[in-house]
């Protein structure tokens, strides 16, 4: 197994361990993650900061073992496999627990997951007919806003909450609407594979 696979499977480990993290019911074990007042005005939880400090981790991760693996031709069917399900499992798993404890609007997951299902049909098909389809400018600009927005809420959107602006909401409302938007441009180029013969 090369480097960046490795880096890929650490990604999914600690995608797996953030997960767990989020949802062990720990006061029901007898362990309590301290709060603090910061800045006067804001109250962060522990378990949140520890969980952001391990979401970035992970998700620069994904920037680093794709890199390198392009650098160095070092590009796998493994880790191609292995790729696309790491960042499924970071990024779907982290959208549906921060949902569910109300960090964010329910519809961001929603909208997410089912234009990815889309989206991977779409690829499948192009697949079975021989053609390879890439992410778009947009679905790239999508995941930065995405992995930026998430980043925020688990600090809370700090700094830019001390002037009031969500900017943490802002960017997960822009992720959503960009990942509708490229969902329908990769059908656009993709149509034709969807023509009955």
């Amino acid at each position: 197994m090369n480097l960046p696979n490795k880096i890929t499977m650490g990604r999914i480990i600690l995608s797996i361990l953030l997960l767990i993290m989020l949802i062990f019911p720990f006061n029901l074990v007898g362990i309590e993650f301290p709060s603090y007042q910061v800045f006067g005005k804001i109250t962060i939880n522990l378990e949140y900061i520890i969980a952001g400090v391990i979401f970035l981790i992970a998700s620069l991760s994904d920037f680093i073992d794709g890199n390198l693996a392009r650098k160095y031709h070092l590009v796998t069917d493994f880790g191609k496999v292995m790729d696309a399900i790491a960042d499924k499992v970071l990024v779907n798993g982290v959208l549906i627990v921060l949902a569910y404890n109300g960090f964010i609007n329910v519809a961001i997951p929603v909208i997410i997951i089912t234009r990815d299902i889309f989206v991977d049909s779409i690829k499948m098909v192009a697949g079975n007919k021989g053609k390879a389809v890439g992410a778009s400018i947009l679905g790239k600009v999508k995941t930065i806003c995405m992995m930026s927005g998430l980043t925020l809420v688990f600090f809370y959107n700090l700094p830019f909450e001390l002037i009031n602006i969500n900017v943490a909401s802002g960017l997960l409302y822009l992720a959503t609407i960009l990942s509708v938007i490229s969902g329908i441009q990769y059908y656009q180029v993709n149509r034709e594979y969807f023509k009955e013969k």
